[in-house]
Parts: structure tokens; C-alpha cells; sequence
């Protein structure tokens, strides 16, 4: 059920991310690359990415919640050890092809493979090991493939797609140098302009349930259309290229972009044996459907103000959903209908000119937050409800509390290195300010060395949600260092300290949350 709600958050917030390259994923994108009467041709572009982290302390010398966890894993021989590390890979290549006439295009996305961890695949013992074989399954993952057509009164646009909007508060592709996952898409979607506006409708396909094989065996059908998951979108969006911004503030002219979307998602009836884990097999018939009668809607609207010397840029997300029943056992009923209503919102400023050595902002966001115990942002599939004291739990309990109002933010809209991203693993329930600077220590033909500073303090809205029980989280600090090479090079150091406040605190064990720290090594090799 908490699954349910949170992909209203995920999936209903995106529209239309069907922009021109497989990598592109901006309305300004669309159409891009379309030149009638061009010959045939095939684009490919993509990056080999590598990173290796240290995490010192991560649990906080917390010791266990009332659950029995850490705050977060702990070495295997030394419960009391401080030192984890990690490493990891990805190839990801993007393709567009153009058909002659250069009206239609297809494009695909294929991580061949994707955050593979190194040394995950040895053949032979610990000790004999000289080798790495391939992993297991399939090496290539197929991550969006879709068509596009350029038509006299708008692009159409079908497939499997990437999904973002605005900052990617909400929705977001994935597309940036460190992101793990990203939304995507079954969509068919129409994008026209008018009057220098976007103008965009769109349909879902998110969830089909049980299908059933057909007589040749080469294909399934749906055999249970009213538990299908659907979303509707439209929006609309004023939105310039980075090309027309760079022009626009060449000339000191002050730009104002702005979009609105609305999605609306729906589902009549649910068969949960499709997805909840039983113990035994068992029959889907009739006796499986219950009537879920689920449906949410969705206002997200985004504004940018950008000039010579500064980008303000914002995003407002507000999310209503009503089940009518929330029970994931046939014959057992609650009676007792579940409700959200969540909020989010964040704002990244930059002041400088772009072009210049040195930019400064300050960035903050809210997430709504939930009374239940626990965060709530990522407690699993029949998750229990939490004690006080504990980091995760569901923050609904049928038919007691009914209510689910935190907002998620994605986890590729990365605020900081440590709480945030690898504890709590995203913004929710809290508050956050983020003062930044830009420094290019640097300058090169071939690159660029880049030093960027941040500063991250932050809250819980309700202090029940902590593990300590009291709304200050911490303080975080994030210096990188980055060097650019223009032939297609990065790399990136981080660098990240959390100071934890009394909201980690472990009360119960009188034991004050000590610092956590974390170093990343990033290479990037783009072609």
C-alpha cells in the first residue's frame, strides 16, 4: 500500500520526457536535430563511469533502533567497526536514429552494464580468483527506447521514455554524472507549440497486472483490464534552450521560464497476490480482485528567472491521493478509506556570472512530513509500523492511521553526500538550507579545475519521525574538486562530514550521535 501511494510520487509528477537525443530530457529538447531532406544517420554518445568511497562511521556510533537495525550497515566482524567501502562501474550509450527525410527519429537508451559493483564477479575461490566473469543475467539493460515524429502540427511520441520535470525534484531521468536510477516512461504523448509556449498531453501505461499467454506462445494478453494503473498529463511550458539563455544574458537581458503540469492516475480494482509475497503458490481467479477504487492527482509548477549575473530557480509540487480500500488480503476489508495529501518544494539560487571563476547561492527545500514513527521514505513492502526511536517505518496502519502526507523527493535530486543521500536516502519529512560557491581554481585549454563548496543544514518537520526524537538532524559539509578535460575526462573528489544533531541522537541507549565522514572518487570517460 505505501508502495502504491509512493509512485504516485514518482511516476505521476514527470510529463513528457520524449525530448530529441536518447539523453535529452527538457521540452526545450524537442524537435531538436529534425532537418527535412537529410540523409540517414545514426547517433551515438555515452560515458564509461567509475567510482570508488570510503564511509567512516555511517551508523553514528548509533548503536541499534528499537528495531534492531543500525542507523546504517556495520562491517560483518566488527559490529564496532567504523570503515565500509565500495566501488562500482557503468556503461551507459545512447542512440538516435534518423530515418531518410529526418522527420522520424528512434532513440534508445542501453546501459550495457549498470553500477556493476567491482569484484562482484570472481571465478574461483577468494584466494585463487584472477579473473572477473561477466555478471549474471543480462549484461545489457534496455532503459528507454522510443519513437518520435516530426508532423505540421506537433511531435509525436510513443515508448518507453524518460520522465523529467523542473528540477527533477520530483521526477527525474537520471541523466546527471552521479545519478543511480531514474523514471521512466510507457507513454504516448503529443507536444505542439503555441505562442512560444509548449503545449503537451500524455498518456500512461504504469501497471498491467496478470497477463496470460496467447495460442503461438510469442505474446501475452492483459486478462484483467480494471487493474490496470493509467495516468493522464498536460502541461504547459515557457522554455528556452541553454543556446537562447546564453544569448539572452550576452545581451543583459533577464529571461522568465515557467511550466504547470497536472496528472491525474487511476485504478479501479487490484489483484495484490501479483505482487505481495506468499508462502504458497496461489490460483489468481476471481477471488483475487479486490476493489481498490485508487486514484491521485497531481499539480507540479516550476518558474526560472536567469540574467547575466543569476539563476533563481524553483520547484512546487502538491500531490492528493484517496484508496478506498487498503487491504492486500481478498476478504478482508478495512472500511476505512486512506488519504495523502503531500507537499514539496525546492529552490536552487546561483548569483555570478557563469562564465566568470567564481558563483555563490543558497538552496533549500521542504519535504512534508508524516507523525507516524520512522521517516517513511523507503520501509519496504508489508514494513511494520515503527517504535519510537526508529529511522524507517510505515507511516500508515490500516485502520487506525490512515493518513499518509510525507513527500518523497527523488534520489537523484542530491542535496548532500551523507544524511540525505545515504542514511535517511532522500529528502522527506524535513527542511533544509544549503548555502554554495563555485570556484574555477583552473583554466585551461584543455580543462578546467573546479572547487565547489556547500554547506548543509537541516530538520525534521515532525520530531516523532527521528531516531532521537527531536526535530535538528545536523550540520553537513560537502568540498569536491573536479577536473574537465574537453576531449571527454572527469575527474571528481569528493569530500563530505556530517555533524549529527539531536534528531540522531539514540535516547533510549543515552548515546549522543557522533560524526560520520566520506570520501568518493569519481572518473568519468565520455564519448
Amino acid at each position: 500500500m505505501r508502495h502504491a501511494l509512493l509512485s504516485t510520487a514518482c511516476f505521476m509528477f514527470g510529463v513528457l520526457g520524449a525530448s530529441a537525443p536518447a539523453s535529452a530530457q527538457e521540452f526545450s529538447e524537442l524537435g531538436r536535430g529534425f532537418t527535412p531532406d537529410r540523409a540517414s544517420q545514426v547517433d551515438i554518445s555515452g560515458a564509461l563511469r567509475l567510482r570508488g568511497e570510503l564511509l567512516h562511521n555511517l551508523d553514528l556510533d548509533h548503536g541499534l533502533t528499537p528495531s534492531g537495525l543500525p542507523l546504517y550497515p556495520v562491517p560483518l566482524a566488527d559490529p564496532e567497526g567504523q570503515l565500509l567501502s565500495h566501488s562500482d562501474m557503468r556503461l551507459r550509450t545512447d542512440v538516435s536514429a534518423y530515418a531518410p527525410n529526418g522527420t522520424v527519429r528512434v532513440n534508445m537508451r542501453v546501459d550495457i552494464i549498470d553500477n556493476l559493483t567491482l569484484g562482484s564477479t570472481p571465478l574461483g575461490t577468494p584466494i585463487s580468483t584472477t579473473t572477473q566473469d561477466a555478471p549474471s543475467g543480462s549484461v545489457f539493460r534496455l532503459k528507454r527506447a522510443w519513437g518520435e515524429a516530426l508532423t505540421p502540427f506537433g511531435v509525436i511520441a510513443a515508448g518507453r521514455m524518460g520522465n523529467t520535470w523542473g528540477l527533477g525534484m520530483a521526477a527525474n531521468g537520471g541523466d546527471c554524472l552521479d545519478c543511480d536510477s531514474g523514471d521512466a516512461a510507457d507513454r504516448i504523448a503529443f507536444v505542439t507549440s503555441r505562442r512560444n509556449h509548449f503545449v503537451a498531453v500524455a498518456y500512461d501505461i504504469g501497471w498491467v497486472g496478470e497477463t496470460a499467454p496467447r495460442r503461438a506462445g510469442a505474446r501475452v494478453v492483459d486478462i484483467e483490464r480494471s487493474d490496470n494503473v493509467s495516468t493522464f498529463t498536460a502541461a504547459i511550458l515557457r522554455q528556452r534552450d541553454q543556446l537562447a539563455l546564453e544569448r539572452r544574458a550576452a545581451a543583459d537581458k533577464v529571461t522568465f521560464d515557467y511550466g504547470l503540469v497536472y496528472s491525474y492516475r487511476r485504478q479501479k480494482n487490484d489483484v495484490p497476490v501479483t505482487y505481495v509475497p506468499t508462502t504458497e503458490p496461489v490460483d489468481i481467479d476471481a477471488q483475487q480482485v479486490i476493489a481498490r477504487d485508487y486514484r491521485a492527482s497531481l499539480v507540479d509548477a516550476w518558474v526560472r528567472l536567469s540574467g547575466p549575473s543569476m539563476r533563481i530557480e524553483a520547484e512546487a509540487a502538491l500531490v492528493r491521493a484517496y484508496i478506498g480500500e487498503a487491504s492486500l488480503i481478498p476478504g478482508v476489508r478495512f472500511d476505512a478509506p486512506l488519504t495523502s495529501l503531500q507537499y514539496g518544494f525546492a529552490l536552487e539560487t546561483e548569483f555570478g556570472d557563469p562564465n566568470s571563476r567564481f558563483t555563490a547561492g543558497v538552496d533549500m527545500g521542504a519535504a512534508s512530513g508524516d507523525a507516524a514513527y520512522g521517516f517513511g521514505a523507503y520501509p519496504g513492502a508489508g514494513a511494520g509500523v515503527g517504535e519510537p526511536g526508529d529511522l524507517e517505518g510505515a507511516q500508515i496502519n490500516p485502520p487506525y492511521d490512515t493518513a499518509l502526507d510525507n513527500f518523497t523527493f527523488h534520489p537523484d535530486y542530491r542535496v548532500d553526500q551523507i544524511l540525505f543521500r545515504e542514511i535517511i536516502g532522500t529528502v522527506t519529512d524535513a527542511i533544509y538550507l544549503r548555502p554554495h560557491m563555485r570556484w574555477d581554481v583552473l583554466r585551461a585549454t584543455p580543462g578546467k579545475l573546479t572547487l565547489r563548496l556547500a554547506a548543509n543544514a537541516s530538520r525534521s518537520v515532525f520530531a516523532s519521525s527521528t531516531p532521537g526524537g527531536k526535530t535538528p538532524l545536523g550540520v553537513e559539509l560537502d568540498p569536491s574538486l573536479d577536473y574537465i578535460n574537453r576531449d571527454g575526462l572527469n575527474i571528481g573528489v569528493d569530500y563530505a562530514v556530517l555533524f549529527p544533531l539531536a534528531g540522531l541522537d539514540n535516547v533510549r541507549d543515552d548515546l549522543p550521535a557522533k560524526p560520520a565522514q566520506l570520501a568518493r572518487l569519481r572518473l568519468r570517460y565520455a564519448f
